[in-house]
């Protein structure tokens, strides 16, 4: 294969299997074990909520799943079949995109090329083996793509740096759900937003998982992971605590799981 994403057997995935698992892992920083062994599920279009209070895990488990981190131990699966991430890149090969909180996006560049970044269409023929790029295809599929995920910005053409925080959110997340075709990782991505913003962003998570996309959200919002999520899973000390199903529990259940406080539904990962 010519990438560092490797799995066992030929194969292809298993339909009923997760689309993305991890088993048992674990992750040091010399002295300090910040995964002890976790377990993560994520099924078929379904948003998936990863929560937990502050040092129980979240960051190192998402960087793990996205090729940031190799884990000690452990082991992650696509589609039911093993593989080993050797940096970001192999990741994204294998259909994870990842959105962190500083969004990573080129402030001086349209927001066409911005979706495109790292993945921009050539010309055809001879103008496009000397490098130039087919922007009118860019816009176009942009646009496209764009209104498919109900993402509303001014133009396609319009610089990064002209949006809003919200717009850009949505722009961020919506190059990940385009690009992806198993799951979309989401840290926290409405963190610094307003009511308005929020639910922008959100109602494009919705349309992503409606379309057969599946989602984790990272979030510390509780409220809105209840609206949103169809499952959540619980990290504690750098294991899973628990996971429910979101229209089956409340507010102080997430928290009494987050602090040990709740034994039902608790497991052991």
């Amino acid at each position: 294969m010519d990438t560092a994403v490797t799995a066992a057997g030929p194969q292809g995935p298993a339909a009923d299997a997760p689309v993305l698992e991890a088993r048992g892992i674990v992750k040091r920083f010399g002295h300090v074990e910040a995964l002890r062994g976790a377990d993560f599920t994520v099924g078929r279009a379904e948003v998936v909520a990863l929560i937990g209070d502050n040092g129980a895990g979240k960051s190192t488990l998402i960087k793990t799943l996205s090729g940031v981190h190799a884990p000690d131990q452990g082991e992650i699966r696509i589609g039911g079949r093993p593989v080993v991430f050797s940096s970001p890149v192999d990741s994204r090969r294998a259909g994870v995109e990842t959105v962190y909180q500083d969004l990573a996006v080129a402030d001086d560049l349209s927001v066409a090329a911005n979706l495109y970044l790292g993945r921009e269409i050539l010309r055809a023929g001879l103008l496009g083996r000397l490098g130039l790029l087919d922007k009118r295809a860019m816009r176009h599929g942009a646009t496209s793509a764009l209104g498919e995920l109900g993402v509303r910005i001014p133009r396609v053409t319009t610089p990064i740096s002209m949006l809003s925080g919200g717009q850009r959110q949505c722009v961020a997340v919506a190059r990940a759900i385009i690009w992806a075709t198993n799951v979309v990782i989401l840290d926290e991505p409405t963190a610094a937003l307003g009511v308005v913003q929020t639910e922008r962003v959100l109602d494009v998570i919705r349309r992503a998982r409606d379309a057969g996309m599946s989602v984790v959200l990272v979030s510390h919002n509780m409220p809105q992971v209840l609206d949103i999520a169809d499952r959540i899973e619980v990290l504690r000390l750098g294991r899973r605590a628990a996971r429910f199903r979101a229209d089956e529990v409340t507010t102080d259940d997430l928290v009494a799981a987050m602090t040990g406080a709740l034994t039902v539904g608790m497991e052991n990962s």
